[in-house]
């Protein structure tokens, strides 16, 4: 489906636009104040005009705002996803916690299966996923077709895994990380957009390699 460009974005505009796409405004376009609204509750992000490319899926880079988000963990980041569902309902975003709880070990593919399923169901605009590394949740999840998920030890990396990869799941190590690292990397992957169309056009190959191997 080609990118819908728009001069303005009216209330009845963003009702017509679909969920979780990607439109473009015009250099001197506007947004109204209640179309903004509407826009973040329907997940759709606003590019300029000339930033997507029109041959490119508008349903192909990662929800953003982030308003909604699943986080799991094995039994070594319960004390770590404690910390950020905290952090993330005092910011306002909506949290689905899918456990563990305690300290009773779990396994870590359970858990990033159960955030990546919910990213992919729509119940979620992205997913945190945290084991001792980070590395094992990272592999199970990206097994799920459509989920993207990168292991982000530092605010660099998370940046880029959004930005330029498209990331739809964050995984973290509850090991390698202290609590006030991960707030900052979380915080700084929720909040970059994926908007360059030369990034988007690699992600699209990434797609393909993922529906015909």
């Amino acid at each position: 489906m080609a990118v819908r460009r728009f001069s303005i974005i009216t209330e009845g505009d963003a009702r017509q636009i679909e969920p979780g796409t990607t439109v473009e405004l015009d250099a001197k376009g506007h947004v109204t104040p209640l179309a903004a609204d509407t826009l973040r509750e329907r997940r759709v992000t606003v590019v300029p005009a000339g930033t997507a490319d029109p041959a490119l899926p508008s349903d192909l880079a990662p929800i953003s705002p982030v308003r909604r988000i699943t986080i799991g963990s094995d039994h070594t980041g319960v004390g770590l996803k404690a910390t950020l569902v905290a952090h993330l309902r005092k910011a306002g975003l909506a949290i689905y916690d899918v456990g563990t709880d305690g300290p009773e070990a779990v396994d870590y593919p359970d858990i990033a299966a159960a955030v990546g399923k919910s990213v992919l169901r729509g119940e979620a605009d992205a997913g945190i996923v945290i084991d001792g590394a980070g590395l094992g949740s990272a592999m199970a999840a990206n097994k799920i077709r459509g989920v993207r998920a990168a292991m982000c030890q530092t605010v660099t990396l998370a940046r880029y895994a959004r930005e330029h990869n498209g990331a739809n799941v964050l995984a973290l190590g509850a090991t390698l990380v202290s609590s006030a690292d991960a707030i900052e990397i979380v915080d700084t992957w929720l909040s970059t957009p994926m908007k360059e169309a030369r990034y988007l056009r690699r992600l699209l190959k990434v797609r393909r390699m993922e529906e015909n191997f």
